[in-house]
């Protein structure tokens, strides 16, 4: 419950500090956030083993500063520094285009605090008087805004459901079921708060519980049938306690969606039953409850899974025995897009590599930035060639898995690689991404993006449309052109199973789906630990209606290697 608190806390920090130009020290924070984000064990128990300072990034001082997070919740440092500069800090940073030194200019030149002063400041006219800013930003920060304020109370299901789970592991020991639901269950892009169902034996025990977890801020009520309590990082949780021969359709009630509860009612009175959240009833008797299956069998319907309720066609599939076999959980055998320590990656070959393994995996594709990026450190083509060498090597260390030579390339405005072609052609994998250059035209960024599918060696597109969830919208694209330019040139668009990316969403997957494409699922893996948000990107498929055999890093590595070969 603490790693995600420490990382923030040390996130936030980076951002104050680079607000006021500090070199350097933003940087060290940030590691250590990051290192402490990919970490499997709690970090109190690090703490309490006093091995703080063996972790990546953590020296003496920020040591001392993670400790007073894990003992009092909160960083007396990070609180002198926002009394500095009292500004709602996510809340500008959320706005697409302004980074830590932007949102502080703006507070020093127009003292902006909050999401309310910019906005009125950019349709003054503002913020355009400031040097080196100018129109096109005032411009790109009033469009960006109405999304900032929308997405400021949601968190990413990246965020979420590592919360969801040890919070139900914490409490299996009072519960006899113990499930989240809501928008977390039908996996979501972001969640409002956390929705978790038990039945139990000893509702007093469940309940306190609950309420007395570590990282509880605030209990908001305590009740048997339903509690809810305020985590330090702002995440509601709420507890809802059932009888067990009513989870079934209570789970049911509290997944949702809206849309889909409704139309189930619907359906369920058409058959003359009522349906809600204590089971379904044919007058006064209940004919089904304990189970979901149950339920959507008593009604005439196939199992319909959690991440497709969205009533976007799943009860007239369900009806007619019609809905697709999602793709399974563990069904790919290995991530086409990773980075190592070769450029901006906190582990080494090899540990992502034996990291791979334990997810059962048969191949792992290296693919670290070779890029002109000067936040990044890029690979040129003496290193990559290095690297390549160095694989070789792992290859002949390890058995189990077979590590592929990549590279992720920057596509260039006018669509061209930045990338030597003699280089690329050594290349198993090449994935091609954009990551500047992001207000182009519809017209000029679809066309920067087919130029580079039709480059000989590219593979994959990465991140296609370009968004951040809650942080930058999604490039505008003619994503029909998109997908015969994929189909035609044999190169494949990714879901992007990084929680703050999901791109391709579910949406624009079904749309793929829909227009004859296979896909390709990648994590964009910068450690070890975020190799497992591949169930992330897995789940975007399954809510676009997408089966094992549309994703072809599902396939084995000799029949994947004939998949990628192009015309």
């Amino acid at each position: 419950m603490k790693n995600a608190l420490v990382a923030q806390i040390l996130n936030e920090v980076a951002d104050l500090l680079e607000m006021q130009d500090v070199e350097f020290k933003p940087r060290a924070y940030r590691r250590a956030a990051r290192t402490i984000e990919s970490l499997t064990e709690p970090i109190e128990q690090i703490y309490a083993d006093s091995k703080l300072e063996e972790l990546p990034g953590v020296g003496e001082a920020i040591a001392k500063k993670i400790a007073e997070i894990i003992e009092t919740g909160s960083l007396r440092y990070r609180d002198e520094l926002k009394a500095e500069i009292p500004i709602d800090l996510e809340g500008i940073l959320a706005v697409e285009g302004i980074g830590p030194k932007t949102a502080g200019l703006l507070f020093k030149t127009l003292g902006i605090r909050n999401l309310d002063d910019l906005e009125r400041a950019a349709k003054q006219h503002k913020i355009r008087e400031i040097k080196n800013l100018g129109i096109k930003t005032e411009e790109n920060i009033l469009s960006s805004i109405d999304l900032a304020k929308s997405k400021k109370n949601r968190t990413l299901l990246g965020d979420a459901v590592p919360v969801a789970e040890e919070l139900c592991n914490s409490l299996k020991t009072e519960a006899r079921r113990i499930e989240a639901a809501g928008s977390l269950r039908r996996m979501k892009e972001t969640v409002g708060d956390i929705d978790i169902l038990a039945t139990t034996n000893q509702p007093p025990q469940l309940v306190e519980a609950f309420t007395r977890i570590p990282g509880v801020r605030k209990v908001l009520e305590k009740g048997e049938a339903k509690s809810s309590i305020l985590l330090e990082s702002n995440l509601q949780v709420d507890l809802r306690v059932t009888d067990e021969h009513s989870y079934g359709s209570a789970l049911m009630y509290f997944t949702g969606s809206k849309d889909h509860n409704i139309a189930l009612r619907k359906l369920a009175i058409a058959r003359g039953l009522k349906l809600n959240e204590y089971g379904l009833f044919k007058g006064e008797e209940q004919v089904a409850g304990r189970t979901e299956e149950e339920v959507y069998r008593k009604l005439g319907l196939q199992y319909i899974p959690p991440e497709l309720r969205e009533d976007k066609g799943e009860l007239n599939a369900a009806i007619n025995h019609k809905l697709p076999k999602l793709i399974p959980y563990d069904a790919i055998q290995g991530d086409l897009q990773v980075h190592t320590q070769w450029s901006d990656g906190l582990q080494s070959i090899e540990e992502m590599a034996q990291a791979a393994k334990t997810l059962d995996y048969t191949y792992l594709a290296i693919t670290d930035h070779y890029s002109t990026i000067p936040i990044v450190h890029g690979l040129n083509k003496q290193r990559l060639q290095e690297q390549m060498r160095e694989i070789d090597d792992v290859n002949e260390r390890i058995s189990g898995i077979r590590i592929l030579k990549g590279a992720e390339v920057d596509i260039a405005p006018n669509g061209t690689i930045k990338c030597e072609n003699d280089i690329l052609q050594e290349l198993d994998i090449v994935v091609a991404s954009v990551h500047g250059t992001f207000k182009q035209t519809k017209k000029e960024m679809t066309q920067r993006l087919i130029s580079a599918m039709e480059a000989e060696h590219v593979n994959i597109i990465g991140h296609p449309t370009s968004r951040k969830i809650n942080q930058k919208n999604a490039c505008e694209i003619d994503l029909d052109e998109l997908f015969e330019a994929s189909k035609r040139t044999s190169t494949y668009l990714e879901i992007n199973a990084s929680p703050q990316r999901l791109d391709l969403d579910d949406a624009n997957a079904n749309l793929a789906l829909k227009a004859g494409c296979k896909l390709v699922i990648n994590t964009d893996a910068h450690d070890r630990e975020a190799l497992k948000n591949i169930r992330f990107g897995i789940a975007t498929a399954r809510r676009g209606w997408m089966e094992k055999g549309d994703i072809i890093n599902t396939l084995p590595l000799e029949e994947l290697t004939k998949t990628l070969k192009k015309p």
